[in-house]
């Protein structure tokens, strides 16, 4: 993942069209693994404009899957291709999102108060809650997209992706940002509505391919959002960006679930 050099304040210099740019190079760089040109000058302030880029990265990241699930279902059985299109998420984005799954299940299955909750996820080592937890998540999602008609899972992959990341979005907009004392990560902390309607059009753009009857399948992924929206509001009082990592994680099975259980209605 790109790592930006610092600057002590933000250039007032730039053009809407530079701003935006950056945001997107920086949504992309924080994310994944995809080389993006360096981003000289760059100050923390600009992670509130690639937030808005978020589902867009959803949706590279769900094509990248895409692709390599087509190829190899084409030579292979459909399980081992959905595997292989796991695996290359994972490689895309450095298992960001999963290792912020497991940090947050250990702090919230380990700790009680919100300072030990925090300093759980603060460490970089994983427990057995954390351990349980993503197995069982990508136990559930290799399942439910094995059940799919091959030429679906394509347009699943990309839609999940990007959908989940607009929910992590809207945790971004809907709750405050919490840290560790003395110990923090540059983060996304403010979500304008503007940029908020943005990640909703990128978020659910991909959903267009699919039938309208299965359009229900948001249902649970609203359901996890609002159970998990209220865990970490009672827990911690807001947001880390492991919790970010979480609620992708689990809207994303959410959705490829959801959608199952329409299609086998």
């Amino acid at each position: 993942m790109t790592t930006p050099s610092h600057s002590p304040s933000p250039s007032p210099n730039r053009s809407w069209f530079q701003q935006e740019w950056r945001g997107l190079l920086l949504a992309i760089g924080f994310f994944t693994r995809i080389p993006v040109p360096a981003l000289p000058d760059f100050h923390e302030q600009e992670l509130n404009t690639a937030a808005k880029y978020f589902p867009l990265v959803g949706i590279i990241v769900g094509a990248f899957a895409a692709i390599v699930y087509s190829l190899a279902n084409a030579v292979l059985p459909q399980d081992i291709a959905v595997l292989l299109s796991m695996v290359a998420t994972i490689w895309l984005t450095g298992a960001f999102h999963e290792d912020g799954l497991t940090d947050a299940i250990d702090g919230l299955g380990g700790g009680w108060e919100k300072e030990q909750v925090l300093q759980i996820m603060q460490d970089s080592r994983i427990g057995s809650y954390g351990v349980v937890g993503i197995v069982l998540v990508l136990s559930l999602k290799f399942a439910a997209l094995n059940h799919f008609p091959p030429l679906l899972v394509p347009v699943l992959l990309i839609a999940g992706h990007s959908l989940s990341r607009l929910c992590s979005v809207m945790v971004m907009a809907t709750q405050r940002y919490v840290k560790f004392s003395g110990k923090s990560k540059p983060l996304a902390t403010s979500m304008p509505l503007t940029h908020l309607a943005v990640a909703a059009l990128l978020g659910l753009l991909p959903l267009l391919w699919l039938p309208s009857s299965w359009y229900w399948g948001i249902v649970p992924v609203a359901a996890v959002w609002m159970w998990f929206s209220l865990v970490l509001k009672k827990r911690i009082g807001g947001y880390t960006g492991d919790c970010l990592g979480a609620m992708q994680q689990f809207t994303e099975v959410s959705f490829y679930l959801g959608v199952l259980a329409c299609a086998a209605t």
